[in-house]
């Protein structure tokens, strides 16, 4: 066993004109250790498209996580899902990642552009080799993971981009290995970087896509645990024991809230600090605690952490927000989306007197459902979360 994990990140477009997109991602994890990411490319676009790669992603994600062999998920889909009777070929095309204990990849491939691989620095031209099943050639490859291992899978609407437009004839694979090898040093989350590649395929259509496009991507990185403390303990005895428990843990630590930041100060036997300079317009300024990574205040500032979580894991339109600003905010957002990949939180239960005035819109509910939905948030990023409550 090691202890590398994956990032995964995927965005789509939807042909212009569609509601619905006829490309579906679904990501499986049949334990700590194993994923298993399907992106199928449903034939056309619209309603049929969108069943149909949903359903092909769903059968081959289920049946290998549940451990069937490779010729019986592909089998079961070429006797479920129609050929094309006047294009003589399958209704819906896919690209299977399958991480196994985080040490082997197997990639499985059938109709959509090859998978593209970045190691160390470089665009990779890993090995592989082509099977038939069920009379469907499939390109197969079994890769020994390392540490920042990086695969873009993609829809056929990503190497067609501008087709026919002004901007670029056709934005071929090569193009497209190109221009995500050199996006890969600036330490972008997968689903910052494959936003980046769907608002350049988005541009490259003049914003009015001939075809569904989607990309997947996927880093391997090492296991990097997060703790963050949020409000003092319901009974003032347990001070000592929440917060010798929250510095205990391994990884970086941030501390939220007022009160919560005044026991950590008393605990650390440190001052608080106050950084005016680093604040926003809607988010309240950072403090700081010897010993302690970020001190912040609490429920202002988690609820817009929140906001930015929700973005993320929809359009991700904020991104450039939050990953370029300096408010607690924004430093929050890039320690648990970008940086972990184990997150403890600490909440404390304790009633603050200040929150209970009726004309504030902060109450003791609203803090703990803001834990609740930031954590449903993070899991959906793939994050491992465990909160404790004192």
């Amino acid at each position: 066993m090691n202890d590398l994990c994956p990032d995964i990140g995927f965005k789509s477009i939807n042909c212009y004109g569609e509601q619905l997109c006829g490309d579906h991602v679904d990501v499986v994890e049949p334990d700590d250790h194993s994923t298993v990411i399907v992106l199928s490319d449903g034939l056309g676009s619209g309603v049929k498209a969108s069943i149909l790669s949903t359903l092909t992603s769903k059968i081959i994600s289920t049946m290998l996580a549940e451990g069937l062999s490779l010729e019986e998920c592909v089998e079961t889909i070429a006797a479920t899902l129609p050929v094309c009777s006047v294009r003589g070929i399958a209704y819906s095309t896919f690209t299977i990642i399958h991480l196994k204990r985080n040490q082997i990849a197997e990639i499985i491939q059938y109709d959509n552009p090859r998978v593209i691989a970045i190691r160390d620095g470089e665009i990779w031209d890993y090995p592989g080799t082509e099977i038939n099943i069920a009379g469907k050639k499939i390109f197969r490859s079994v890769i020994k993971l390392k540490e920042n291992d990086l695969f873009i899978a993609m829809s056929d609407g990503c190497p067609h981009a501008g087709t026919g437009q002004d901007y670029n004839y056709s934005w071929k694979r090569e193009d497209i290995a190109d221009f995500m090898l050199a996006i890969s040093f600036a330490g972008y989350t997968t689903k910052t970087m494959s936003t980046i590649l769907i608002d350049e395929c988005n541009k490259l259509y003049g914003y009015k896509p001939g075809d569904d496009a989607t990309a997947c991507v996927v880093r391997i990185r090492k296991r990097e645990p997060m703790n963050l403390l949020f409000g003092p303990p319901s009974n003032r005895n347990d001070d000592k024991r929440m917060l010798s428990l929250f510095f205990s843990k391994e990884g970086k630590h941030i501390v939220c809230g007022g009160t919560t930041a005044s026991i950590t100060a008393n605990f650390l036997g440190k001052p608080i600090i106050a950084s005016p300079n680093l604040k926003a317009r809607d988010v309240p300024p950072i403090d700081k605690i010897e010993g302690v990574d970020l001190v912040t205040e609490g429920v202002i500032t988690i609820s817009k952490v929140l906001e930015y979580a929700q973005d993320y894991l929809g359009e991700n339109k904020h991104y450039e927000h939050w990953n370029f600003k300096h408010d607690a905010a924004s430093l929050i957002c890039r320690m648990l989306f970008e940086e972990a990949t184990d997150i403890n939180f600490y909440v404390g239960r304790a009633v603050n007197p200040a929150h209970q005035n009726p004309d504030l819109p902060i109450n003791f509910n609203i803090k703990m459902n803001l834990v609740e939905e930031l954590s449903k948030c993070l899991k959906k990023m793939g994050k491992k979360i465990k909160v404790s409550y004192f």
